[in-house]
């Protein structure tokens, strides 16, 4: 009788991933001319791993733009095949980086106008999917102090902010004047009622506290703002 053997079962491996020349390699093609990069190719870079290329191509379909990808949370970048949380947490590094070379260097910067003010704010605000209220702190010649402060999120309306926590930081900061940001994500940034009486209610709180609310910044889509005080809404 003939005796069969089996041989052991070795499965069905999917094949490793064809390497790529060197030079076009995603982090060879950094060091070399990173201006001349596709999105896709940088991205890989954070991602890196087994196929870099493939995670990053499969995240800017998914989320559409690095403005989606700034907005969306670790957990759902993690959901990217490839993409794990030292992944993720280099891709949010690298873009709250990219948001802080907006800032100009050297000497504090001065507020002169809404439109300095809101070209310091509206970076933060366009990454966001929810309402938030920021807080901006000025010396005594309109100077600021640190980085803008976030205090809420969420809906925003006159019984949930309670005023002294609002002016706590410039308290602490020894602040002279502040300016008041939140943003409007679906991208109009047109005062609603409510945004009225909440500046109103601050900028009377500034006046007991003797810390000046020189202007209210709501924050809309690409460069759209809009200047409270501008308009005399909450500041008669």
């Amino acid at each position: 009788m003939t005796q069969l053997s089996l041989l052991p079962y070795q499965g069905y491996e999917s094949s490793p991933p064809a390497r790529r020349p060197l030079r076009d390699q995603p982090a060879y093609r950094v060091m070399h001319d990173s201006g001349a990069c596709s999105t896709t190719e940088l991205v890989a870079v954070l991602i890196g791993g087994a196929r870099p290329l493939e995670a990053a191509q499969n995240l800017l379909t998914r989320f559409g733009s690095l403005h989606d990808v700034a907005r969306a949370a670790i957990t759902e970048l993690t959901q990217i095949a490839g993409i794990g949380t030292g992944a993720a947490a280099r891709l949010k590094a690298a873009l709250e980086i990219s948001r802080r070379l907006l800032v100009p260097e050297g000497e504090r910067r001065q507020i002169r106008s809404p439109a300095d003010a809101a070209a310091i704010l509206q970076p933060i605000m366009m990454s966001l999917d929810q309402e938030y209220l920021f807080l901006l702190m000025l010396d005594t010649r309109n100077r600021v102090l640190g980085e803008p402060v976030e205090l809420y999120h969420g809906s925003l309306n006159t019984s949930l902010i309670r005023v002294g926590e609002v002016y706590r930081p410039a308290i602490r900061a020894n602040a002279a004047a502040v300016i008041i940001s939140h943003n409007h994500p679906s991208g109009d940034p047109a005062p609603s009622p409510e945004d009225v009486a909440v500046t109103r209610a601050l900028v009377e709180a500034g006046k007991l506290l003797d810390i000046e609310c020189i202007d209210h910044i709501i924050c809309g889509a690409a460069a759209r703002f809009v200047s409270m005080k501008e308009r005399r809404l909450g500041f008669e």
